[in-house]
């Protein structure tokens, strides 16, 4: 499940907060998404491999339509019904796949850990929160 910490810890330094720039699909059917998260220094981090249909639900959320899928809806339920909310993503590698750790307040303080990066990423876009990219993970931008 997830372990009790202090969510008010000071930051650690090799986490970079980033933003969504770009949503859209590595294949021509939608089946595999692509997003871009960029930091406020420029270094960009290119996530994919992930659910076309997770794309979808970010792109949904960044463009205002605020239709929730039922998986997320039954976390905002849970959520509701024990007083937390959730305030931060943080991304990181775990192996050879993304991971990441959720981070609610409210009557207890939890870290949800190891779960989806994409649909942590959806919950952030959705929550309008911030989210957190290892720094180890951010690039120099593309040069086009």
């Amino acid at each position: 499940m997830g372990i009790y910490l202090k969510i008010d810890d000071v930051q650690e330094s090799d986490y970079d907060l980033v933003k969504i720039t770009h949503i859209g699909f590595v294949d021509e059917y939608g089946i595999e998404g692509l997003i871009l998260l960029k930091a406020d220094n420029g270094m960009e981090f290119h996530m994919h491999a992930f659910s076309g249909e997770v794309a979808r639900h970010i792109s949904g959320y960044l463009s205002g339509d605020q239709s929730v899928p039922t998986i997320y809806k039954m976390f905002e339920e849970i959520c509701e019904e024990n007083e937390l909310l959730l305030v931060k993503v943080k991304i990181y590698e775990s192996g050879e796949a993304l991971r990441a750790n959720l981070y609610l307040v409210g009557k207890k303080e939890l870290v949800l850990r190891n779960y989806r990066a994409s649909d942590a990423i959806a919950l952030a876009a959705y929550y309008k929160i911030p989210i957190l990219v290892r720094s180890n993970l951010l690039r120099e931008a593309m040069k086009v």
